[in-house]
């Protein structure tokens, strides 16, 4: 029967155009301030094609649906980009590129137009005037859609401002409930990869269908002509939310700007979340670790594609925070995916006491079932079921997701995770590679609740499940003030962000350095932060205080700098998001630690270099560089680096608390 729905399938990618149709790498250039629209340079980008001569030329900017660049144009609005091929290499600086003044018309990479013989083969620049897109808007029409012959399928993603925008690529087969994902290959097929695919189910929404990805990338490459030299460095993110919940599609985590601006390749990835992602049953066939494993094949999917969107399979870094910094945590000691990636980024891993033991220890399945798994079978009426498993698969996803109980504990199942945690004194146990970690200043003021009126400091305490005779005390000093209730909140933050986050992550660093196992660690704390206004428990402690001068928040009063305060600095959001500047510095800072970020992606240092921030033209970052100094290395002096205005590096703080906690610097070694 004739398909109506195939023809339009044909007839939108038909127009996509390609690198193998162009037959050249097609780069997208642009001086990325991160202040979309209201930039100065929005104006500045560029499309970047192989040399050829100028009718063909002409006529492949045509067919991406834009001109030669004018050669009388604002030439200092692109000098940046031709500085920058300079610096790559790429190009000699005396290099001319063709431009559409006049025919055969040509500018070098110092801005002195000329012409030339019209059967010249020269590189060319294209106009690149794709809409920008932000948290509510993308413009997904066939003018700005590019295709990539990538996994046996043509994929049809799509241009903004900033970059290449790939959403919704199935990386496994649609998995059968708790049964390891498979792979996915594709059929051959032209496949749209222009809208984000569901979120894994959860709570009352989502789908068991879910295990995609998305990718954002400055560069494709020509099929038949990749240069490895040429391919950028992999950023793979991976999504917090306690293992029951989130999506990397949260435009939270939108990689257009960190890819832009980083010169990297983002991905972002879906895996099954709660009892539909982590169940151990002690059948001997149910072993849990579900969305650790698709994490796994994510991993394997961009390890073997990756290189057709214009990433590097052998730079990979898997970068997560909260639960995607526990998955972080996870890969490194798992056996299956070591050898996938070549660094990692972990932002505020839980560990230590209470809520945050399973993050960092893992349950043995006889104890996940001691701790849940009754307990959700008992829920689902199926515990004398002839087989637990099928009864459970027979209930609807809605009910699994809906259920009081959920089973989102990382196990040790022998295959995945052999070990019930990282072990940091055993190098052969534990990838080899950079590691970069931290915590926010106050990450445990969104982990517990908010004292009541007139509870005391040890009944709260308990009630979040840390020691209560650990205050007061010298070491945990309530304040006095008329507030009292925020006195013990403000004790008691600072006893869970200890517990929770900080002892366990300058303890990981600590054992990693003294034995050895991580050739490089660079520590940081966040003592600048920015809430996300749809996640800001306790609120308004997480917010920087409104006055009339700043009536967003003033970052330069106290406040508590909590758990996910640094994701939209991370990836360059606040102004994606819709949300205001708060004053002069937050446009520095979140320029500052995205470049940082991506630089210990290109290079396994955070600090970034000065030659590439010339290049690219990035003077807020050069100025802060120089005036912080070098990001040192925990390994050379047992360091950390305090991202506030301005950075600057600090010996480690709260040893004596942590050694009270139980949980002393060396306690991992």
């Amino acid at each position: 029967m004739f398909s109506w729905a195939v023809l339009l399938l044909w007839a939108i990618t038909a127009k996509a155009v390609s690198p193998e149709s162009l037959n050249s790498d097609i780069s997208i250039l642009i001086h990325n301030d991160l202040l979309e629209t209201e930039s100065p340079l929005a104006s500045s980008g560029v499309l970047i094609l192989d040399a050829r001569p100028w009718k063909e030329a002409t006529e492949s900017c045509q067919k991406l649906g834009e001109s030669l660049w004018g050669a009388h144009s604002d030439f200092k609005g692109i000098q940046s980009n031709l500085d920058y091929l300079v610096f790559q290499g790429k190009y000699a600086r005396s290099q001319r590129f063709w431009t559409s003044t006049r025919k055969a018309s040509t500018i070098d990479t110092n801005g002195h137009i000329n012409t030339a013989s019209a059967n010249t083969r020269l590189p060319v620049l294209c106009t690149q005037s794709a809409p920008h897109s932000n948290k509510t808007f993308q413009d997904t029409n066939s003018q700005w859609q590019v295709s990539v012959h990538s996994n046996n399928e043509y994929l049809t993603g799509f241009r903004d401002r900033f970059s290449f925008r790939f959403q919704g690529i199935r990386y496994a087969k649609e998995p059968r409930r708790w049964e390891y994902a498979q792979l996915y290959k594709g059929s051959g097929k032209k496949t749209l990869a222009l809208n984000y695919s569901p979120e894994c189910a959860q709570g009352s929404t989502g789908s068991e269908d879910c295990l995609f990805l998305n990718i954002w990338t400055p560069y494709l490459p020509n099929p038949s002509k990749i240069k490895k030299t040429n391919l950028k460095p992999v950023m793979l993110w991976i999504h917090g939310g306690a293992f029951t919940s989130g999506t990397g599609s949260d435009s939270t985590f939108d990689g257009t700007n960190l890819a832009s601006r980083g010169e990297v390749v983002v991905v972002t990835i879906n895996y099954r979340l709660g009892t539909l992602g982590f169940l151990a049953l002690d059948d001997r066939k149910t072993n849990g670790n579900y969305g650790l494993a698709d994490q796994t094949t994510a991993l394997e999917w961009v390890r073997r594609n990756i290189h057709d969107f214009g990433g590097d399979p052998d730079r990979v870094t898997i970068f997560g925070q909260s639960a995607g910094a526990g998955s972080v945590r996870a890969l490194l000691e798992s056996p299956k995916a070591r050898g996938n990636f070549a660094a990692a980024i972990m932002q505020s891993n839980l560990g230590g006491l209470a809520y945050g033991t399973t993050y960092s220890k893992y349950y043995t399945i006889a104890q996940e079932m001691e701790v849940v798994g009754h307990a959700i079978l008992t829920e689902t009426n199926c515990t004398d079921a002839a087989s637990q498993l099928e009864c459970l698969r027979a209930l609807p996803s809605s009910t699994i997701t809906s259920l009081s109980n959920s089973a989102r504990y990382l196990v040790v199942d022998g295959a995945y995770l052999d070990r019930p945690e990282l072990d940091l004194n055993n190098p052969s146990s534990t990838a080899n590679i950079p590691l970069m970690i931290g915590t926010m200043r106050d990450d445990g003021a969104a982990m517990i609740g908010y004292p009541t009126a007139g509870e005391t400091i040890q009944t709260f305490l308990n009630k979040s499940g840390v020691p209560e005779s650990i205050a007061p005390s010298h070491l945990f000093p309530v304040p006095s003030t008329a507030n009292a209730t925020l006195d013990i909140f403000n004790t008691t933050a600072r006893i869970a962000t200890d517990a929770i986050f900080r002892c366990v992550d300058e303890a990981t660093a600590y054992a990693g350095m003294t034995n050895h196992i991580f050739p490089d660690i660079f520590y940081y704390e966040f003592n600048r932060s920015y809430q996300m206004p749809d996640w800001s428990p306790n609120a308004p402690v997480c917010d920087a205080p409104t006055t009339d001068e700043f009536p967003d928040g003033d970052p330069s009063q106290e406040y508590f700098k909590c758990h996910s305060g640094e994701l939209y600095y991370v990836f360059g959001t606040i102004l994606r998001q819709g949300l205001p500047l708060r004053g002069e510095f937050d446009l520095p800072f979140g320029q500052y630690v995205l470049d940082s970020w991506a630089s210990f992606a290109r290079s396994y240092n955070p600090t970034p270099g000065l030659g590439f921030l010339k290049a690219r033209g990035y003077a807020n970052t050069t100025l802060l560089a120089v005036e912080a100094g070098s990001w040192a290395s925990y390994r050379e002096k047992g360091q950390f680096l305090l991202l506030q205005w301005p950075p600057s590096m600090r010996d480690l703080v709260e040893l004596e608390q942590c050694r009270a906690l139980g949980l002393p610097l060396e306690y991992l070694v």
